[in-house]
């Protein structure tokens, strides 16, 4: 490679960029018509490609380039693109000429089978850029001179603005065309049949359709959605930067709409695998192939694929059938006046022997037929809606050595239950399953007679009537068909699938509640700058005790016993640590012996022991310290250090920044959901797991001080990605911008277009501390972009991210847009708008900044303004608040703090009456748990959460309160033996 002469190197390396720039530019101005084909493709017939030049061994092919932005600036490691490029050039626009005039003619087929060819990962990289080139000289005479749409989810290559030097090469062309098309934040233009999503497994029903009758959400918006998932787009990204898509919709639903998505996926794949598997054993039929692709659920497609499960011993109608009597059920409704059962007797046949026989043969038959027919299991299932139906519970008749009595006491409330499916209540139901699955209590739905007898009637005289007269005796054998059918196929279906909504509904809604408590819970409101003593309370081994600093740093670890007549010996010892290290706040975990450590710490307060220290105390959740404490990471973080002291350090830490600290716990060890071991737990784990993430990336991170636990939380990283991200920053320093998240190994275009939003830079940081490492490491990566320019290779960069000298200049110039929310990709945006009222990156953050940007809305209007930029007002919006908001703004200020005390009140002080103001605990579907600090939570019922007690920024789909929040009740009974607090909501604080 080095032996070709550096000018023509160039010359090739010019030629290749402005063949991608201008064919990429005008690929989605055809777009409108691929959309509709976006995210499914059918392999088309492939077309001839000419035989690959031969090449010298050290041209081995370079990854294809992703265009970044439309320039003309090419990195070091393009030589061995550009080599490979000038042999095959020719070729390959000789085989597009041939081509042109199909092209013409059917430009979508074309680019559906450009995808197909981008889709065989057995070519080689070389066959793959040839067709790349074919695809760009075709897309050239397909395209028009039209403006391509941006800020839309199906995301290409192309992006609006000519700057000088990001010329990104070290991509595979899979992940090349993949990454959106142009992100740009410009208007969106919904191509025409958008709704039209095929999938890669095709039913007889529209997903689409399906999703949004399912969620009651919009067609268009479901559709949108689909494609942003099948683009491999994260929750917290969609939420932020496609908002306009997705009207305005919250996680929790995006959450809840893809569930349903991959259950409706599941279903057709798990039907497409029994189609095969039954055509397998040569037993399918038009008629079963038809019922299999109608299946919309699990329950439909087991009813219909029953019979036909290897080892089955087939169904009353299939011996039937075997019998050769399905003939006579079928002239029985078509033609009956042509029926003569005695015709089918034979007397040395087993169940063919006598007329009675052939009877039960045809009954089987007829019954089968009903149950499967889709008419009539559809009026089944509209009739049941508008009827009473109702699901029981009782005791069950166990020997009372299986199960024991305390268990059966707590299902007393379902002993004797009865109540409507449409009434029910979420977390009744998983009350019930528990106790039927523990074999305590017996559970039926019943079905009244009536509909019964209206589905009978409505049978005999529309969909089953027979077409012509029928005899007496056969329309008797159509009657008991309709009976046996009802009673031993079409009621146990309706049962299940009865049962299985049932169930499958609280189990969401139980993980929702989860999810909705484990983010108001991470988002507790932060105490920063105060040194923190945390307690983790016991008797016999003592109560472990842990200083830290105001950034986290272990100052100190002790074990005091409080509660075995050594308080007051040890009382010196605390208030010694207290004054040494100034700390006046005390945290005390809420597990065995809180209530005396609270107690004892109380008494000392009241007493003004710790002056001149204004000590006051708060309590805290330690669920899952103890579990933590014993993890490989609690060991890397605090080597060496006593697992029960690791404890009492992540509960004082858990105050100081909640969401850092409880994100090394897996979540569903918090503790603040409900019926979460009843629960799927794939869907709990993939549900917290995307809270988490949600949480993590709209408070951000600032990559040069965040641990490694905390940034594989953010969207579009994981653990590996987290991993290389802290190694690179080892290794070469901090980041100085986002830009140079590219040179991670492993982090590809659509991750950083995911994560780099929820990444900051702080400013500060990078004046104070890496002013002289910049001017270092600027010159010793130009050294490195000469040698590399001249062929060398460098070993120590990531293959195909090596950069230039003018790359590194761009790359280390640090970036004031980086400490804010605002998205790489509307950059250009931001600065556009910064010019129209003359506001400089300087500002960014400060009072004169929002003066500024307050003044000039008001003149011209947000929608003026985003039509001006050509871009939308959820991305103006976003680009607004960036530019406004302080440089350590945190939107968890806006959320309750932990309540610190400095006096207990016990549970027998209580009184009817009383107004209290407490902390919710822990929020339920039937209830709310408040902490009242008389260490005891009090319930208050669901039903007195009305929202007109709540304020507005609290009426929220579910009109439910979250942990950490502060309220103020009424004491409405007490049972002290039982230990029950009821408690009735005033106002929310």
């Amino acid at each position: 490679m080095s032996s070709l002469p550096r000018r023509a190197k160039v010359k090739v390396q010019a030629v290749v960029s402005k063949d991608e720039f201008s064919s990429l530019s005008e690929l989605s101005s055809a777009s409108e018509e691929d959309d509709k084909e976006d995210s499914a493709w059918e392999p088309q017939k492939k077309v001839p490609r000419s035989r690959k030049q031969p090449v010298a061994k050290e041209s081995k092919p370079k990854r294809v380039p992703r265009v970044k932005k439309t320039t003309l600036q090419i990195n070091d490691g393009s030589e061995g693109v550009a080599v490979k490029e000038e042999l095959n050039n020719s070729v390959a626009i000789a085989d597009v000429d041939l081509e042109d005039k199909k092209i013409k003619v059917d430009t979508v087929k074309t680019l559906k089978t450009a995808k197909a060819k981008r889709k065989n990962s057995g070519q080689s990289p070389a066959g793959q850029r040839i067709k790349k080139l074919k695809l760009d000289e075709e897309s050239n005479r397909a395209s028009t001179a039209e403006t391509p749409s941006t800020s839309t989810l199906w995301e290409g290559v192309c992006k609006k603005e000519e700057s000088e030097d990001d010329f990104t090469f070290g991509q595979s062309p899979l992940k090349k065309m993949k990454t959106e098309t142009c992100p740009q934040g410009q208007p969106v233009r919904f191509p025409a049949n958008a709704n039209n999503i095929k999938e890669e497994v095709e039913m007889n029903w529209d997903i689409v359709q399906v999703l949004s009758e399912r969620t009651n959400i919009e067609l268009w918006v479901c559709a949108n959605i689909i494609r942003l998932f099948n683009d491999d787009n994260t929750i917290p990204f969609i939420i932020r930067y496609r908002k306009e898509l997705i009207n305005n919709l919250d996680a929790d639903s995006l959450r809840e709409v893809r569930q349903t998505l991959e259950e409706l996926r599941a279903v057709a794949k798990k039907v497409h695998s029994t189609i095969q598997k039954i055509k397998k054993e040569g037993k399918m039929s038009e008629c079963l192939l038809k019922a299999l692709l109608n299946c919309k659920t699990f329950e439909e497609l087991e009813h219909v694929s029953a019979p036909y499960k290897t080892g089955s011993k087939g169904t009353k109608a299939q011996r039937a059938k075997q019998l050769g009597l399905e003939g006579a059920a079928k002239t029985l409704l078509e033609n009956p006046g042509e029926l003569s059962l005695l015709s089918y007797i034979r007397p040395n046949v087993k169940g063919l022997s006598a007329l009675q026989d052939i009877e039960t043969g045809v009954q089987h038959i007829l019954a089968d037929m009903i149950a499967k027919d889709k008419d009539t299991l559809d009026f089944i299932r509209k009739l049941c809606q508008n009827r009473y139906i109702c699901i029981q519970s009782s005791l069950a008749k166990v020997s009372s050595k299986k199960v024991n009595e305390k268990d059966v006491d707590k299902f007393l409330l379902y002993q004797n239950f009865s109540c409507n499916i449409r009434n029910i209540q979420h977390h009744q139901i998983l009350a019930i399953n528990r106790g039927e699955n523990l074999k305590i209590l017996t559970v039926k739905v019943n079905i009244s007679d009536g509909v019964k007898n209206e589905f009978c009637r409505w049978c005999i005289q529309n969909r089953w009537r027979p077409r012509g007269f029928a005899r007496p005796e056969l329309m008797k054998i159509l009657h008991n068909s309709l009976d046996d059918s009802f009673k031993r196929l079409i009621y146990p279906l309706l049962c299940r699938e009865f049962r299985a909504k049932l169930t499958s509904d609280a189990e969401k809604e139980s993980v929702l509640m989860f999810g909705r408590n484990l983010r108001q819970l991470l988002l507790t409101s932060p105490v920063p700058g105060r040194t923190l003593m945390g307690v983790d309370p016991g008797y016999k081994h003592g109560c472990k005790l842990a200083i830290i600093s105001p950034t986290s740093q272990i100052l100190h670890t002790d074990v005091v016993y409080l509660h075995c007549g050594q308080g007051f010996r040890e009382a010196e010892k605390i208030k010694r640590l207290l004054l040494n290290f100034n700390c006046s706040t005390v945290v005390i975990g809420n597990g065995t012996a809180c209530r005396e450590t609270e107690a004892y710490f109380a008494d000392l307060i009241m007493k003004n022991y710790f002056a001149p220290l204004d000590v006051v105390y708060c309590i805290v959740s330690e669920a899952g310290a103890s579990i933590y404490s014993v993890s490989p990471e609690a060991n890397k973080e605090m080597p060496g250090l006593d697992p029960n002291l690791r404890s009492a350090v992540s509960i004082a830490r858990r105050v100081q920044d909640p969401l850092a600290e409880l994100v090394k716990i897996e979540p569903k060890h918090i503790g603040v959901g409900m019926y979460q071991h009843d629960v799927s737990q794939t869907l709990l784990k993939a549900t917290l797991d995307s809270v988490v993430e949600e949480c993590v990336s709209f408070v951000g991170v600032d990559i040069n001080i965040c641990s490694e636990v905390l940034l594989r939380h953010i969207a579009g990283l994981n653990a590996n990605r987290a991993k290389n991200i802290i190694e690179w920053r080892e290794k070469n320093g901090p980041f100085i911008n986002r830009e140079q998240l590219k040179k991670v190994k492993g982090l590809g275009p659509k991750s950083f277009q995911q994560c780099a939003g929820f990444i900051r830079i702080n400013q500060d940081y990078i004046r104070t501390f890496c002013s002289g490492q910049q001017t270092e490491s600027a010159s010793q990566v130009q050294e490195v972009a000469v040698t590399s320019s001249a062929g060398v290779e460098v070993t120590n960069e990531k293959q195909g991210k090596k950069k230039n000298k003018t790359a590194v200049n761009v790359v280390l110039k640090p970036n004031p847009l980086d400490q804010t929310c605002i998205h790489p990709e509307s950059y250009d945006i931001a600065m556009r708008f910064l010019s129209f009222f003359r506001g400089t990156l300087c500002e960014i953050g400060k009072p004169e900044m929002e003066q500024k940007i307050n003044s000039f809305l008001e003149k011209d209007g947000i929608e003026k303004i985003a039509e001006s930029l050509q871009t939308t007002v959820h991305t103006l919006q976003v680009i607004i608040d960036g530019l406004s908001q302080p440089e350590s703004f945190d939107f968890r200020t806006d959320f309750d703090k932990p309540d610190f005390k400095r006096s207990i009140v016990c549970l027998e002080d209580l009184q009817v009456g009383t107004v209290l103001t407490g902390k919710v605990e822990n929020a339920t579907l039937f209830g709310i748990f408040v902490d009242i600090g008389v260490g005891r939570s009090g319930l208050i019922p669901i039903r007195n959460v009305t929202e007109a007690k709540l304020s507005k920024t609290k009426k929220r789909r579910s009109l439910g309160l979250g942990p950490g929040e502060r309220v103020e009740v009424q004491v409405l009974n007490i049972d002290i033996p039982r230990s029950r607090i009821t408690l009735d909501l005033i106002r929310v604080l």
